[in-house]
């Protein structure tokens, strides 16, 4: 039994975190405010909220809105809360900006909504790879969440993490 391989990583106290497990489920799609616009850049207010009411806004049934304005139009404020509004009776999530962003927001929203306690005093490695697109943004928001719990916080996989923070003893 001298030559038996010890998984010391699996005996190890490592506690690995994957946000790819928090990713919410829904089609994310993009929505060009522009389609509303007289010749996509001048908005006239009556027939622009008519339209928006119009709308099929049953084919975004659960799905996460980015909404944006693809052209150089001076879109106000209040048309892009009027088209959230609306799609907001079907949708799950509608933000302004790119899907990036969204995606940005949807994970702020669940880590800042997280307890960490259970992290209390241990080492934590922040787990990098993904088959889904979990934001730079959300990475670093965990990072900092977790340094005034965690005892360490790593970066990677257990067999090649890059230490990030240790807690001074």
């Amino acid at each position: 039994m001298e030559n038996e391989i010890i998984n010391r990583v699996a005996n190890s106290k490592l506690v690995t975190f994957d946000l790819e497990e928090f990713y919410p489920a829904g089609e994310r799609v993009t929505v060009d405010i522009s389609q509303w616009l007289l010749e996509g850049i001048v908005l006239k207010e009556k027939d622009f909220r008519t339209a928006i009411r119009d709308f099929n806004w049953e084919q975004y049934q659960n799905s996460f809105i980015a909404l944006h304005c693809s052209t150089d139009a001076i879109v106000p404020g209040w048309a892009y809360m009027f088209v959230a509004l609306e799609a907001s009776k079907v949708a799950k999530k509608v933000v302004v900006g790119s899907l990036e962003e969204l995606e940005s927001q949807l994970f702020t929203e669940i880590i800042n909504g997280m307890d960490l306690s259970e992290f209390q005093d241990k080492p934590v490695i922040i787990k990098g790879c993904s088959r889904k697109p979990v934001p730079q943004s959300a990475f670093v928001l965990l990072a900092q969440k977790l340094q005034p719990v965690a005892r360490s916080i790593m970066y990677g996989e257990a067999c090649s993490a890059v230490p990030l923070f240790k807690r001074k003893k």
